[in-house]
């Protein structure tokens, strides 16, 4: 009989714990874990996804690895935070430029708000200690992902919520995908900027016209849409007559 691998499929290797253990209630607890965090964020930038330690992490705190321990239980639970409080300021950025009232606005407002929300989110990440790279290893850890892809999740429904009410006979179906498209092209466009020499404001003007001509496109759609479902009982009541 063939000797049984004991080591299991990637897929189903058990993810390190994302939760930090404690949190803290007291001031200087409290200090401490923001300490923490902060020198993980300057540790990761200095160092990358990959070399980063929990010792390292626990040294530039000037705390002891068992302390550091206390809150957090390895380096991606670290990550992790860093990561979901990033989400969080990128997220505000959304809430500040997106609106029912931009979208009423048409396709000229919107292209504006998304050029906005593209340069915003840029700049809120670049202010951010160890943004980009934070960004990174939110795409590249596989147990970090549920971090970038869970918050996507929140600003897709809020967006294609409000999709609904300026075009409400547009399937629903459509507007989520349209929504869960444009968050990801934003966060990717952000990237795009990180990883190469390209002017901000040229690509955020592509990118939201791009994403905005869809607009263009769908409201057409669904004036025509709406006069045909309006036509059809219209035409049965003349044949009947």
């Amino acid at each position: 009989m063939p000797a049984t691998s004991s080591v299991m499929p990637r897929t189903q290797r058990e993810q390190p714990s994302l939760d930090t253990k404690v949190q803290p209630a007291q001031q200087r607890a409290s200090e401490t874990y923001e300490r923490l965090l902060a020198a993980a964020a300057a540790t990761l930038e200095d160092v990358g996804i990959e070399r980063l330690s929990t010792n390292l992490v626990a040294e530039r705190a000037g705390v002891t690895p068992p302390a550091l321990y206390r809150y957090f239980p390895n380096k991606y639970a670290l990550l992790s935070e860093l990561g979901k409080r990033l989400m969080h300021r990128q997220n505000v950025c959304v809430e500040r430029w997106m609106s029912e009232e931009v979208l009423a606005g048409g396709t000229p407002a919107l292209e504006k708000a998304l050029t906005g929300l593209l340069l915003d989110t840029y700049e809120v990440t670049r202010q951010t200690e160890g943004g980009v790279w934070i960004m990174r290893a939110l795409r590249a850890v596989p147990a970090l992902q549920e971090v970038r892809l869970g918050s996507h999740a929140e600003v897709t429904a809020a967006q294609a919520a409000m999709l609904a009410k300026a075009l409400p006979e547009v399937p629903a179906a459509e507007l989520q995908l349209a929504s869960r498209i444009v968050v990801e092209l934003i966060y990717a466009s952000v990237e795009l900027l990180f990883d190469e020499p390209q002017d901000p404001e040229a690509v955020a003007r592509v990118v939201a016209g791009m994403l905005a001509s869809h607009l263009d496109r769908t409201r057409p759609a669904a004036a025509q849409a709406a006069a045909q479902s309006v036509a059809k009982p219209a035409a049965k009541r003349s044949r009947k007559r």
